[in-house]
């Protein structure tokens, strides 16, 4: 980050530690902070992708957060933070292996948290995320 700004991962001790996430991310300086509403699978024409496939919504899902941040002026390693929304019974390492595809080997990984939901605003939808991301002002 450039001009002030910092951005802080933090993982203490006394926390577990998993290459996967980071525990608490500080941002200090002048930057612009960037709220996305849930992405979910949908796609531009309105089509939902991957119908009863939840690896395949996760991809659709990445595809619409990086078009929302890029909207913004943001690209994906300027989030700290997102919210997993997962339909109960659907298994959690299919979206997550589409996370790791996405993220691949960059540091500091943002905050995570995943929560089970009985369902979502469409009842094809499998999963849906949030994201802060945080860019430096110009």
């Amino acid at each position: 980050m450039t001009r002030n700004v910092q951005v802080q991962h933090l993982n203490p001790e006394g926390l577990s530690r998993n290459p996967a996430f980071t525990q608490v991310v500080t941002v200090s300086g002048p930057v612009k902070t960037v709220y996305v509403g849930g992405q979910n699978s949908v796609d531009a024409s309105g089509a939902i992708i991957g119908a009863g496939d939840i690896a395949a919504q996760s991809a659709q899902v990445f595809r619409n957060l990086q078009t929302a941040l890029a909207a913004a002026g943001a690209r994906i390693e300027h989030v700290i933070q997102w919210k997993i929304y997962i339909v109960e019974g659907q298994p959690l390492e299919p979206g997550f292996a589409e996370f790791q595809k996405v993220w691949g080997r960059r540091p500091n990984p943002p905050t995570i948290t995943g929560i089970y939901v009985a369902g979502l605003a469409n009842p094809a939808f499998l999963v849906e995320l949030e994201a802060i991301a945080v860019i430096p002002e110009e």
